[in-house]
């Protein structure tokens, strides 16, 4: 609470709210640009993809047109939902995520869902495709901090505080194999274990269960041969057979980023994107940053990135300190999600990791995507928001 003097106090240090601005700038600023660059990394990565045959129909601007509108759709829907009070979506949580649950059930209807060699992912809406799973990330964060705050006193206990919500998760795990979509479930596990770790979950307890959720994904890469086959080509893939097959992707990606070297080739002046590196616009359009700004370009992305991380933990804490543990948890988990996409999205575009299909938050081509990417930072700027008038004395 604010003082006459113009001191508040967070978590019992004193804070000077004379002066305080009234919404984040840093994580507002570091949004902002990335969507900027996104645009323009997506407008260099499309813009001589009307020369294939998939997409001869097409004019140059196709995609950035389609992206731009989605940028704009999506900041409007944001911009609403920042009106919303966090009290709402807590309410709201479980609601919430039984609807994610259902359309996870609905693109898997044939004539209902729509597939893209061999993934069914999307559900047709007309003027773009809505990823349910895109959706389910949202929500869980909605869902685990609600959920952990409901059963806070028996996070140490695994029967009445894990098992229920490892069963629910087991439940979209399912649903998200069926697409199949292994890249998502991932990140979705992340956000819920995540959330549950930060809300109090028994420490060793946690370690256990990562333990078996390691051997769980061991046995899904074991009875999936096209998984398998991933993992084979991702340790060897500059050998023939892989270079030319499963690891083409990542070995086009690695050819980028050495043609970028420090300072990069140029902007617009990437050979990868002429169709030699298939989805460049969307999976790997990091590469197409290393080849054209090079490592100062994607080191900007880097630090962009960790703006929104370090502000979205910030904001998390200062709320939990003023016994808002819901809304903390809920921008921590945006913190936990968009640090394990990101990690992952690089992971894969530099090798690191097996590839998998995860965009770029906030960048890469993909209406859904940027969609939701912009609602949950709109609720963390909506949790900033309330604190810092809380800090005034002020209602929120």
């Amino acid at each position: 609470m604010a003082f006459a003097t113009g001191v508040g106090s967070v978590g019992g240090a004193p804070v000077n709210v004379r002066g305080m601005a009234t919404h984040d700038r840093l994580l507002m600023g570091a949004t902002i640009a990335l969507l900027l660059l996104g645009i323009v990394m997506v407008y260099s990565a499309t813009i001589a993809l009307p020369d294939s045959n998939r997409y001869g129909n097409l004019t140059p601007t196709f995609f950035v047109v389609r992206h731009i509108a989605a940028v704009a759709f999506a900041a409007v829907v944001a911009a609403f939902c920042f009106q919303i009070p966090s009290a709402a979506w807590q309410a709201n949580a479980p609601r919430l995520f039984l609807i994610g649950l259902g359309l996870l059930v609905l693109v898997l209807i044939p004539g209902v869902g729509k597939g893209v060699l061999g993934a069914r992912r999307w559900i047709p809406l007309g003027i773009m495709n809505m990823q349910p799973s895109e959706l389910m990330k949202l929500f869980c964060v909605l869902y685990a901090a609600d959920y952990t705050v409901r059963k806070q006193e028996w996070m140490h206990k695994l029967g009445k505080g894990f098992a229920p919500m490892a069963a629910v998760m087991m439940l979209v795990g399912l649903l998200l194999q069926l697409e199949p979509d292994m890249g998502a479930f991932i990140v979705i596990v992340a956000i819920a274990f995540g959330i549950l770790f930060i809300g109090g979950l028994n420490g060793m307890l946690f370690i256990a269960l990562v333990g078996a959720l390691v051997v769980g994904f061991v046995g899904l890469i074991e009875l999936s041969p096209y998984r398998a086959a991933r993992i084979l080509a991702f340790w060897d893939p500059w050998s023939e057979k892989n270079a030319l097959g499963k690891a083409y992707q990542l070995t086009q990606a690695l050819i980028a980023f050495g043609r970028g070297e420090w300072t990069g080739v140029g902007l617009g002046a990437s050979v990868q994107k002429l169709h030699y590196l298939p989805e460049a616009h969307t999976d790997f359009l990091l590469a197409v940053v290393g080849e054209e700004l090079g490592f100062a370009g994607v080191a900007l992305v880097i630090g962009l990135f960790y703006l929104i991380l370090r502000r979205c933990f910030d904001i998390g804490r200062q709320a939990i300190a003023l016994d808002r543990t819901f809304q903390g948890l809920v921008a921590q988990g945006v913190g936990v999600w968009f640090g394990a996409q990101v990690f992952i999205n690089m992971g894969v575009n530099l090798g690191l990791l097996p590839t998998k299909g995860l965009t770029l938050p906030l960048m890469s081509y993909g209406g859904s995507g940027i969609l939701v990417n912009l609602i949950a930072l709109a609720m963390v700027l909506r949790i900033d928001w309330e604190t810092r008038r809380m800090m005034r004395g002020q209602r929120v």
